[in-house]
């Protein structure tokens, strides 16, 4: 028994009660995307203690010793990262995104990659509002794929870097929740960053399937209303 109470076991039997009909690749694909998400979130719980350490006035040699790697290593994986505030789903749609780049055999993570990462999160509110508005998923997702660089010949394996504009639209996503007045980082704010990276192939994309970077900042602006309005009653 781990010390959170999860097994194994527990993991497999989960992903065979959700996905009672999926052949054995499936699976495989599914337990990489799960794996994936657990590994992100035992960082992010990692960053929560280093970041209560910090502020409790640990040095970056004491939180390295405690986690047994060298000051360097300790800073430079626990410093604040891009990703602070993103929501878990967000978070999630990340790993999507690098997911897709490796399945495309791309040496980069596009932001095309983060457009498929966003809609492969349904229950997040960029996929609601790029329903709404393209109608169907596989019609994006067919316009995506069009836009596409060629395969490479092989897929990378661990780390995939964010090509520029992909940074840009992360700092993009964090900028459009400020402009908001949030204080999380969800998939809506990484929409609103795609197409507000103008150059972008993403953003191009949007554009092509009917958005406008103004439409949808009050698209997204409404739809949060909503959500919590509908919360309050």
């Amino acid at each position: 028994m781990s010390p959170l109470n999860i097994s194994l076991a527990d993991l497999i039997a989960r992903l065979d009660e959700e996905l009672p009909d999926a052949d054995d690749l499936a699976r495989i694909s599914e337990a990489h995307v799960r794996a994936q998400t657990l590994s992100l979130l035992g960082d992010q719980l990692v960053d929560h203690y280093v970041g209560k350490a910090k502020q409790a006035g640990a040095s970056w040699t004491e939180i390295g010793d405690a986690i047994g790697v060298s000051k360097q290593a300790a800073q430079q994986r626990h410093a604040p990262a891009a990703f602070e505030r993103f929501t878990e789903l967000n978070r999630h749609s990340i790993v999507l995104a690098q997911e897709a780049a490796r399945t495309h055999k791309h040496d980069f993570i596009g932001t095309e990659h983060i457009l498929l990462g966003l809609l492969g999160e349904p229950r997040g509110l960029a996929y609601e509002v790029l329903m709404a508005k393209a109608g169907s998923e596989q019609h994006i997702r067919e316009t995506i794929e069009e836009a596409m660089p060629p395969a490479g010949p092989k897929a990378l394996r661990g780390h995939i870097p964010f090509r520029a504009d992909s940074k840009e639209v992360i700092g993009q996503a964090r900028r459009a929740s400020a402009d908001l007045g949030h204080d999380w980082v969800g998939t809506e704010h990484t929409l609103l960053g795609l197409i507000r990276a103008e150059e972008s192939p993403a953003a191009q994309i949007l554009r092509s399937l009917g958005f406008t970077s103004d439409e949808l900042y009050e698209t997204v602006k409404t739809e949060i209303t909503k959500r919590f309005s509908a919360r309050d009653q």
